[in-house]
């Protein structure tokens, strides 16, 4: 299989590259990447990075290169839902250990495995960048914190179920305000 851009996406690809001078095309690997893993179920095949490397004029080593530095990119296919869990101290000190060993239980995988079905996979990963509201969970591109197994463990039946998941604080806590005593 082949991948192509659809025709939605190269409109916006032109748009992308519209926004450097030709000769500092390469720049656009990125956000090209971004915008095809996106149409290409969450992942960066090898024929999604032959066809970013034909439109910026660069060996596919190159693009392969930007691709498996950055996490954000996932080099093999991933579930529905990809469950990237802070293993940073915050996170640490708050219990993310137990909510990733519910999880692995829930779900019956190891971390970086998929389960059978296709909707979730489990990644470890470094700081997501909201510390104060640890522990913290990114689903695909949004956060849940303030996480407890009980209330992870409901967000994943509610996505398993086709619901979606209130994003942010799973406490009710404003930004990063104090918890309140009485939480």
């Amino acid at each position: 299989m082949t991948f192509k851009f659809s025709a939605e996406n190269q409109k916006t690809v032109n748009e992308i590259l519209a926004k450097y001078p030709a000769e500092r095309k390469k720049s656009a690997t990125m956000p090209l990447l971004d915008l095809a893993q996106r149409q290409n179920n969450n992942y960066i095949s090898k024929d999604v990075i032959a066809e970013i490397a034909l439109l910026l004029d660069l060996p596919e080593i190159k693009v392969y290169e930007v691709a498996s530095f950055y996490t954000m990119y996932n080099l093999k296919p991933v579930g529905k839902f990809l469950l990237q869990f802070c293993k940073t101290t915050p996170c640490m000190l708050r219990g993310i250990d137990q909510i990733i060993k519910d999880c692995k239980a829930k779900l019956g995988i190891e971390i970086n495995q998929t389960t059978v079905d296709g909707f979730f996979t489990i990644k470890e990963v470094e700081c997501l960048g909201a510390c104060v509201n640890a522990p913290v969970v990114q689903i695909n591109d949004d956060f849940a914190e303030d996480l407890t197994s009980a209330n992870f463990l409901k967000i994943l039946d509610d996505l398993k179920s086709g619901k979606t998941f209130k994003i942010g604080s799973q406490i009710g806590r404003q930004c990063s305000a104090p918890v309140e005593a009485n939480s």
